[in-house]
């Protein structure tokens, strides 16, 4: 079976169910991430805060052209779910409640936290699909014991239904924002197919079956759409996609963009837009939360640098340009540092060369804060993601990839990603449009 547009259904004019009644979003990990992500949603719906870097709660879309053109926002075009409700879900190695957990990863001031203590202290997480061998630094104790992996899915299936009858959910999204895995390649005879894929979670298989895809699995089977927002192989692979068409249910991955990413899918266009030349990319980070403890882990970190080279390779692409990009260098480093805890510092030194091809640098000195920038994008995807169910569009969802380090797509039909940061803008504005009615009028090339 192909999958090179796999099944991912648009269409112009469609009628969109209503975001009526309560999404539930259940979110594996209760970290920084996590607890930045609830708390900010809750202080806005209490007129608190301001849902800063939300492209659906501050972008415009142009839709018409000539005297017709219009710029509407994204809730003026689609149905999309409103933040008064959504009820918030979790699974977490540690036991801690969102307030405490938001405490805990001091990314916001106190004072941005208690307004909301109450709300943020009923959530408890679940207990985690867990295994050590896949996040060797962590050392939780809110784990299932002793459970195979198929018996995990089912715990997981379970989860996910008490979650939606104790909360009156219409329905469900499950996000994926905990630590990186290890790289699990792909492997065709277990990956490859869904029945494969099955046997190997009922045969207990714990080297091809990542708890994340016991989180996927459960989720599509129970009808919610799944995000994947690590660099884990998860649902990149044909098994999933096959679960994603029998289900009817979206998937979007892999790994947020948030930083480093972000600046290097936004600026490799400039260098190849103006036609100059590439030497190498060198990029190292410092990073000292929970995330960084785990990538300081080898096995780990390479799940991550996998993901982090992939993105000028469909950029700046030595076959279109052999001149300009054969032979760059290109390297990724990431270093766990504790004292700047989720405040995260990138480098990027680049070496490019002009004219006659004499040597330029640029250097690019990002200091950010991780979870404040991946919250925001962590409330899209998942708004975004139910939008696409109710659309009745399934399987993987490129025009999330705008969102994504490295984009899924269907590597076993030869599919290239695309990385470059404002095509990934035309596809989801595109994507938009078409779930609202109008036609797409912006071409990627």
């Amino acid at each position: 079976m192909s999958y090179a547009l796999y099944k991912t259904q648009s269409m112009t004019n469609p009628k969109i169910q209503k975001a009526d009644g309560k999404l539930g979003i259940m979110v594996v990990g209760l970290g920084a991430v996590t607890s930045t992500f609830i708390t900010g949603v809750l202080m806005v719906r209490k007129g608190l805060a301001k849902p800063v870097g939300s492209m659906i709660e501050y972008d415009k879309i142009r839709v018409g052209k000539g005297s017709a053109k219009r710029y509407l926002s994204y809730r003026e075009i689609v149905p999309i779910t409103e933040l008064k409700d959504i009820v918030f879900g979790a699974w977490d190695v540690y036991p801690a409640d969102a307030y405490r957990s938001a405490m805990y990863a001091e990314v916001l001031k106190e004072k941005d936290i208690e307004p909301v203590k109450d709300e943020l202290s009923a959530i408890v997480p679940m207990k985690a699909a867990f295994d050590k061998n896949f996040a060797k630094r962590l050392d939780g104790d809110n784990v299932m014991e002793g459970k195979t992996r198929w018996e995990m899915v089912e715990q997981l299936r379970e989860d996910i239904r008490t979650f939606k009858r104790k909360n009156g959910c219409a329905r469900i999204v499950v996000a994926w924002a905990a630590s990186t895995e290890i790289y699990v390649p792909y492997n065709e005879s277990v990956h490859g197919s869904l029945s494969a894929l099955e046997a190997a979670m009922k045969a207990d298989d714990k080297e091809h079956i990542a708890p994340s895809m016991c989180y996927a699995y459960a989720a599509l089977v129970e009808g919610a759409p799944f995000i994947m927002g690590a660099p884990n192989t998860t649902v990149d692979i044909p098994a999933m996609w096959e679960l994603a068409e029998k289900t009817k249910m979206p998937i979007a991955g892999k790994d947020f963009k948030t930083g480093q990413t972000l600046v290097k899918s936004g600026f490799a266009p400039i260098i190849c837009t103006r036609c100059l030349g590439l030497s190498g990319w060198f990029s190292t980070n410092i990073l000292g939360n929970r995330d960084g403890l785990v990538l300081d882990e080898p096995a780990n970190f390479h799940t991550k640098e996998v993901s982090k080279l992939s993105t000028l390779e469909s950029i700046l692409v030595p076959e279109q340009q052999p001149d300009l990009y054969t032979d760059y260098y290109h390297k990724v480093r990431i270093n766990y540092y504790p004292p700047r805890n989720d405040n995260k510092e990138g480098w990027d030194n680049i070496d490019i060369f002009g004219w006659m091809n004499y040597p330029m640098q640029i250097k690019i000195n990002f200091l950010c804060r991780d979870s404040i920038l991946a919250a925001p994008l962590l409330l899209d995807l998942c708004l975004l993601i139910d939008l696409a169910a109710r659309a009745g569009r399934y399987g993987i969802q490129r025009f999330l990839s705008f969102y994504l380090k490295s984009p899924m797509h269907d590597f076993t039909n030869h599919e290239i990603p695309v990385n470059h940061l404002f095509q990934q803008y035309i596809m989801l504005k595109n994507a938009i449009r078409e779930m609202g009615g109008y036609e797409p009028d912006e071409e990627i090339d």
